[in-house]
């Protein structure tokens, strides 16, 4: 059974592409688009799940007018398989750096983790995993934006049903022909 066959694409194309192709349409600032989709994914990675959409919702309060908040949301929406794929490598980072011990991951790390016998050492790895990614973020944001910007600069050309607006410095100099 291809992935056509059951209905990703079209599941893909309604909840991803339609809303990207608003956002951008709307005339947005490539920049600000940017920076919102980097920091939606840098906050969407967050080692500890459940936790994003309110890291969000935090930040878009935060940065207010410089933010486009559905950018920040759909790009958390996207993040979620990545953030279930780099808890482990976020976990190690934060052991090496901390010089921690190494939190095992066997059936029997699982068994003691679900009677209860490993609590400790949980938490231990909960803490190693988000002092990884408070290590990781600052790279993982300047990244996405460097790659971004000249990316939604592109598409807001050449998707954008809003004419360009030129601002003007305060002190520019205008004359008017009558």
């Amino acid at each position: 059974m291809s992935i056509c066959e059951l209905g990703f694409m079209e599941w893909f194309h309604k909840a991803i592409g339609d809303p990207v192709v608003q956002i951008i349409s709307r005339g947005s600032e490539p920049k600000q688009l940017a920076f919102s989709t980097a920091l939606g994914i840098t906050l969407g990675v967050f080692p500890v799940c459940g936790v994003t959409i309110f890291l969000c919702g935090i930040a878009i309060a935060i940065f207010g007018r410089h933010c486009h908040a559905p950018s920040v949301m759909l790009a958390n929406f996207v993040a979620t398989p990545i953030e279930l794929s780099l808890v482990i490598p976020f976990l190690r980072l934060g052991e090496a750096i901390s010089g921690g011990p190494h939190f095992p991951l066997t059936s029997d790390a699982l068994k003691k983790v679900l009677t209860g016998h490993a609590s400790r050492e949980v938490l231990l790895s909960i803490v190693h995993a988000l002092l990884g990614w408070v290590v990781a973020a600052p790279f993982i944001l300047g990244a996405l934006y460097t790659i971004l910007v000249p990316t939604f600069t592109y598409l807001v050309h050449r998707f954008s049903s809003v004419p360009p607006v030129i601002v003007l410095s305060p002190r520019a100099e205008m004359k008017v022909k009558l």
